[in-house]
């Protein structure tokens, strides 16, 4: 394994780019670093396509293995977090079409404050509010959902998502702007 002169400290102000080509030479630390700056947001992507934490836990850390092992593949044509958005994004659909599970928002669901748990009957509509938004995100086909949930979840600009889900910009837009008037559609009673 090589390794190089760079205090930890100095690591994590490195760009990812540099970390993934010092990474692709052997250097585990480059790799740690790389790790803990993006496992909060992919584990959240992870989640909310699988709508279980632990099977979302799974992904992204096959997702990581996986890129360990394909890191002298990685070409620098797209940013390093969008090579791995990709690779999660690829792992979380493979895991879905071998068990799919109900897809749930409880994850990605907004904090509560105690001014809504004190009142019941504002907590059960929240709670009902979230789950027919469930219902209506595992309806929407794999391709909506996807670019949905790194959209408006994730907010990565629509360039990232369309080299994420290997199509144009234009596919992107087409599938957002669906996805968003059938979850429009879905969720009217609760407006």
């Amino acid at each position: 394994m090589i390794q190089h002169a760079a205090s930890p400290r100095l690591e994590y102000a490195l760009p990812d780019g540099l970390l993934a080509v010092r990474a692709a030479e052997g250097d585990e630390d480059s790799f740690a670093v790389l790790v803990q700056r993006h496992s909060r947001s992919l584990l959240a992507l992870a989640c909310c396509m699988l709508g279980n934490p632990q099977d979302a836990e799974e992904a992204v850390q096959d997702a990581f293995v996986s890129a360990w092992r394909r890191l002298p593949e990685y070409r620098h044509r797209a940013e390093f977090r969008t090579w791995l958005y990709r690779i999660t994004v690829n792992r979380c659909l493979t895991m879905r079409r071998r068990r799919p599970p109900p897809l749930s928002l409880d994850t990605v669901a907004e904090v509560a404050t105690g001014d809504v748990w004190s009142q019941p009957a504002r907590s059960a509509e929240q709670d009902a509010a979230t789950e027919a938004l469930s219902r209506a995100l595992a309806e929407l086909d794999a391709g909506q959902r996807v670019c949905w949930i790194l959209r408006e979840l994730q907010g990565l600009p629509y360039k990232e998502i369309a080299h994420v889900t290997r199509t144009s910009e234009q596919t992107v837009r087409g599938r957002l702007f669906r996805a968003r008037r059938s979850l429009q559609e879905a969720m009217g009673p609760w407006r």
